[in-house]
């Protein structure tokens, strides 16, 4: 693939990461008391962990957005993104499996769980495996960060 590919292929996956990131915390810091009952429905933690991850899992998401879009220690938070992305996949994947029937509470509240969703967040990944295998392999290589 040729730069000009790369570069939109980075740019387009950084802004939308960061956007959908920010929107996901916005979501979540706009209702937290839906979203730590959202987190209860997944039968996964105690309660004193579901308010702690209520209280502070949006405004790091927003944080995260935030960081992806100005491009800052891009190698780090794009592999944290994905390995963020996976482990909220596995989550929910585990929460189908039981046959619980939970918000997905990923973008708000009222999205339950299900195939669907299931694939649109592990479309979600790519993005994020591109960005931290692009970086990596920038990094390793010491390409100047102007050709991306």
């Amino acid at each position: 693939m040729s730069k000009v590919v790369f570069a939109i292929l980075h740019w387009s996956s950084r802004i939308f990461l960061g956007i959908m990131f920010i929107y996901a915390g916005y979501t979540k810091v706009d209702n937290p008391l839906q979203f730590a009952a959202a987190i209860e429905a997944y039968r996964l933690l105690p309660p004193a962990a579901v308010i702690l991850v209520a209280d502070w899992l949006p405004w790091f998401e927003i944080l995260l957005g935030a960081v992806l879009i100005l491009g800052l220690w891009l190698r780090h938070t794009a592999a944290f993104s994905a390995a963020l992305l996976g482990f909220f996949i596995a989550v929910m994947l585990v929460t189908h499996l039981r046959g619980i029937e939970a918000d997905c509470a990923c973008f708000g509240i009222g999205e339950k769980i299900s195939p669907l969703t299931l694939a649109r967040d592990t479309l979600f990944v790519l993005p994020a495996l591109f960005l931290a295998l692009q970086s990596r392999i920038q990094a390793r290589w010491r390409w100047p960060a102007a050709a991306f």
